[in-house]
């Protein structure tokens, strides 16, 4: 006898998490498709947007320490549940926004509450997984693309129906709160946060507590920071530069221009949803050490050969190939603890933040063939630290396996 998926706890509890993943990607893509109403509205120079922008990815990058001490102390339930309902608030802020000044302020806020939900559901992610030896993480992150696209489809509806960023964003809002009553039903219970035992151990046993002390990372966290720099940098130049490329370098029109990125984008979902099923039968190792060698093989090819086709070919090896590596090692740092996980976290916005500029300039010095090049090579640096890593064996059944009763 099994149980019926209705009452499976898995289920449930990854119907939750996906529901964080969901609220991140939405979020993230409904304010940044009003960036040109935002920028009409506070009368901005495109330098100033530049820096609104940049203040997202500032704001997440330090906001490790924070992050790190409020995982101590709230645990991943709580604390993603919160930054959940935060991002949703700091919409209306963004919309209510009276200048400049207070729309930085709203956009660094913003950066640290993605920090900090980015490391709470990750941390859920890795918890299910233990917890129930199935394999989700891929497909996991494959919502956060999915809550990007339903975000892209209702900026396109809500920009025809009226040109109101309150408007937009208050529906938004209302679909980021039935997210969160989501969550908030299936989230995994945290242990004890590890301030909270040790005072209440420590105070049974008639004890002084013991306050935890930062250390350094060890150098298996390195070795996962450094593969999750790289990793985000090839994804988010890709995210950037691939139609650029296309229309400057290989020549395309510019009806063939854009799909580079869909191209990118839709490999990684559809590498994303199958993820899973090659983590428990490869293990999670071998699939970044694979994943990352096809990208970075596939593309620099591709901009040896030339061409729209080649380069199509190319982008699609990259999607394919890349997908897989933010999942695992997210699944790798969780199992080190929310220290590790925190940092790693902050590498990957690190990566995000400073990939599609690296490129630029490099571009800049040389051109666009040199710049992708370069993003070839941060997905051959990804398979080199992945041979640094001691992988964790992966659960041996994918999420598709039901429980039994």
């Amino acid at each position: 006898m099994r149980v019926s998926r209705l009452h499976d706890p898995f289920l449930r509890g990854q119907l939750a998490i996906a529901a964080l993943f969901l609220s991140l990607g939405f979020q993230y893509a409904t304010w940044a498709a009003r960036i040109p109403a935002i920028k009409a509205d506070l009368d901005l120079s495109a330098a100033e947007v530049g820096v609104l922008l940049m203040a997202a990815g500032v704001g997440a990058a330090v906001s490790f320490p924070a992050v790190a001490w409020l995982m101590r102390r709230l645990g991943s339930r709580r604390l993603g549940l919160l930054s959940q309902l935060g991002l949703a608030l700091l919409l209306l802020a963004l919309a209510a926004a009276p200048n400049y000044p207070v729309a930085l302020l709203v956009m660094c806020a913003d950066g640290v509450l993605v920090g900090c939900l980015n490391v709470a559901m990750n941390a859920q992610g890795s918890a299910l997984e233990t917890r129930h030896e199935r394999n989700t993480m891929a497909k996991l992150h494959a919502t956060f693309s999915a809550g990007s696209l339903l975000a892209a489809l209702l900026a396109s509806g809500m920009t025809a129906a009226t040109g109101s960023v309150a408007a937009h964003f208050g529906v938004a809002v209302v679909l980021l709160a039935a997210l969160g009553a989501l969550a908030r039903t299936g989230l995994l219970d945290d242990e004890a946060p590890a301030a909270a035992a040790g005072v209440a151990g420590t105070e049974a046993a008639g004890e002084k507590p013991v306050r935890r002390r930062w250390t350094l990372p060890s150098t298996l966290t390195l070795w996962m920071c450094c593969a999750m720099v790289f990793g985000t940098v090839a994804e988010g130049a890709m995210n950037d530069w691939s139609a650029l490329y296309l229309e400057d370098v290989a020549e395309a029109s510019a009806e063939l221009a854009p799909l580079g990125i869909a191209v990118v984008s839709g490999m990684m979902v559809v590498a994303r949803l199958f993820a899973d099923g090659w983590r428990a039968r490869w293990g999670d190792g071998r699939v970044v050490l694979l994943g990352s060698a096809v990208a970075a093989t596939g593309l620099a090819l591709a901009l040896v050969s030339g061409g729209v086709a080649p380069a199509l070919a190319g982008f699609a090896c990259m999607g394919l190939g890349i997908a897989a590596v933010t999942p695992c090692v997210y699944a790798a740092a969780a199992r080190q603890g929310s220290d590790a996980l925190t940092l790693v976290a902050a590498m990957g916005t690190t990566g995000l933040l400073a990939g599609p500029p690296l490129i630029g300039f490099i571009a800049g010095a040389s051109s666009l063939a040199w710049g992708m090049g370069a993003v070839a090579a941060s997905a051959g640096a990804v398979a080199l630290c992945s041979t640094r890593i001691r992988w964790t064996p992966a659960p041996a059944v994918p999420d598709e396996a039901a429980t039994p009763a």
